[in-house]
């Protein structure tokens, strides 16, 4: 494993060691990992949306009214409770 070394401000660095101190990571290093990876999975997480936007977007625009889609939900939903109805 790597070692990096960082600079905190003091209020920070007792932010952390506090965080430590509660229990929930067994050292600092633990704590920055733990906190690093909650980062990476937000990052791909946005540019998984990000990602979803583009391709929206890039599909075009439908022609069909908010209720349209409503309505077309509706009945499709409906028909697989009938389906699911009948197989039960």
């Amino acid at each position: 494993m790597a070692t990096m070394n960082i600079s905190l401000p003091d209020k920070m660095k007792e932010w952390v060691e506090a965080q430590v101190a509660k229990g929930q990571h067994s050292n600092v290093s633990d704590y920055i990992r733990a906190v690093l990876r909650k980062e990476q999975d937000r990052a791909d997480y946005n540019a998984y949306l990000q990602n979803a936007v583009d391709e929206a977007m890039a599909s075009g625009f439908s022609e069909m009214t908010v209720d349209d889609f409503f309505n077309k939900a509706q009945t499709a939903a409906q028909k697989r409770l009938a389906s699911e109805k009948k197989s039960a």
